[in-house]
């Protein structure tokens, strides 16, 4: 006995997806995210207003994956229509810290002092803004902000203190 393992995800109006072979495309008011999406024995189809992921194997693995293909599929339709805003707090307590936004990397600099400036890579599709004590990350690419976010975050770790004590740094305070 075959049972098939599938998912649903609901296509709203506005947004345009087309596959094409392994790869999902996400059109909307906020732009245009593609991104290949493929595992063995899963299939995704385009059924009238929803996208269904699913697999002809019932095992835990590919009950996982259908699962992660779907919220993959989901967040893109999310960024297009809603867009993804990260914003990250500056907190330093004697040195303070001066940012640049340049068109590819944060320059991050003063940073406990140090002469040397710190840099974190921004990737394309996200736009970042730096105001007085904050740093604003947007894009229609979850994926792309986190990882943005995340390389802003280790650019800033302290490294041979005491963190309880030096709690220097650029920390994430809110996600939409």
């Amino acid at each position: 006995m075959v049972k098939e393992v599938a998912r649903q995800v609901e296509i709203p109006e506005g947004v345009a997806v087309s596959l094409n072979g392994n790869t999902v495309t996400v059109k909307g008011p906020k732009g245009e995210v593609s991104r290949q999406l493929s595992y063995p024995e899963i299939e995704i189809t385009k059924e009238d207003s929803h996208l269904v992921v699913n697999s002809r194997l019932d095992r835990k693995r590919q009950r996982a994956m259908v699962g992660t293909l779907a919220a993959h599929i989901g967040n893109m339709i999310a960024g297009v229509t809603r867009g993804y805003e990260y914003k990250m707090k500056v907190v330093y307590s004697h040195f303070p810290i001066q940012l640049k936004a340049a068109s590819d990397e944060l320059v991050i600099n003063n940073f406990l002092g140090e002469r040397k400036s710190r840099f974190a890579k921004i990737l394309t599709g996200t736009k970042v803004v730096v105001g007085k004590d904050e740093v604003v990350i947007t894009g229609i690419d979850k994926e792309k902000v986190g990882q943005t976010m995340a390389n802003i975050e280790q650019a800033t770790r302290v490294r041979g203190f005491d963190i309880r004590v030096f709690q220097d740094g650029i920390y994430l305070v809110d996600k939409r």
